[in-house]
């Protein structure tokens, strides 16, 4: 006796075009998937592209797979999004806005909703982590506003002293405080690595080391070797991710953060790899890495 075929619902044909399995490229990061996951939120751009019958329609990449022109790292809070309707980020998601514009362009309401900032009752921003909250929304704001104040103020009313000793160590007592905060440090960088071994790679320089933090705090740290031409109308209290050093060498941007007192806290990369040429097996990696200090 012959046995059924099981596996022909996993196969395409004119009523049911695609695979119960499907490889998707997603801006260079391939994903693998069901189908039914595709097509969980009727009305989403998923759903659309992976319901009609006309396959051909859709970009595919040199291997087959489906191709999606967006932002492949985000891409894996929407599927995991498509896969049971809930959302779950990391502790500090630093791009939720981002992850918001494509949920737009994927066609997810309920997920907008969710990634849309919080409003408290007098139309501020809310408590909520993944946001820049202004500076005055910190709760330490005021007190650093009446130290700083109390800095300038003290060296003036007490300029008038005999021999301006008196002056000269409240001045130098106003140096020494600084203000807590954060600074995030990233670069981008590659190597190409052949099949055999990796002693044939080949390092390209670190091409630029990005800064990303309040910009008094950077100013103070970095001075003359912070490039502020991408932001240069930035004021001090407000934070920026523009901002880049004149150098090239981490080791030196980690002195500098040592000497004002700042300790890193956390570090996090991300890699991707592609084929270097066809006609060769050289893989060419490519990662960005933040470190993140802080001061007390």
């Amino acid at each position: 006796m012959a046995l059924a075929d099981n596996t022909g619902s996993t196969k395409p044909s004119e009523d049911f075009p695609f695979p119960e399995i499907i490889e998707l490229n997603v801006g260079g990061q391939v994903y693998i998937t069901r189908h039914p996951t595709l097509v969980s939120v009727p009305g989403s751009l998923l759903w659309e592209m992976f319901t009609q019958k006309n396959v051909r329609s859709l970009a595919r990449d040199s291997k087959g797979r489906f191709f999606v022109d967006r932002d492949g790292f985000l891409f894996r809070y929407i599927l995991d999004y498509m896969r049971d309707q809930q959302l779950v980020l990391p502790d500090h998601f630093p791009e939720r806005s981002r992850l918001q514009r494509e949920a737009e362009y994927f066609m997810l309401p309920e997920l907008v909703k969710m990634l849309a900032p919080k409003l408290s009752k007098q139309n501020s921003l809310g408590d909520d982590p993944c946001q820049s909250d202004p500076e005055e929304l910190s709760p330490n704001a005021d007190a650093t506003r009446n130290l700083t104040s109390a800095s300038v103020a003290l060296p003036s009313a007490v300029a008038g002293g005999p021999g301006g000793a008196v002056t000269a160590s409240v001045g130098a007592a106003g140096t020494d405080v600084r203000r807590a905060g954060f600074i995030t440090i990233g670069y981008r960088g590659s190597y190409t690595l052949g099949r055999d071994s990796q002693t044939d790679a080949k390092f390209r320089r670190v091409a630029r080391i990005m800064v990303c933090g309040k910009t008094s705090l950077a100013k103070e740290v970095f001075g003359d070797t912070l490039n502020e031409s991408r932001d240069p109308d930035r004021p001090p209290e407000r934070y920026t991710s523009r901002y880049y050093l004149k150098f090239t060498f981490l080791e030196q941007a980690f002195d500098k953060l040592a000497d004002a007192g700042f300790h890193m806290v956390a570090c996090n990369s991300t890699g991707t790899c592609a084929f270097a040429h066809d006609q060769t097996d050289d893989r060419i990696w490519t990662s960005y890495t933040e470190y993140v200090f802080y001061r007390e």
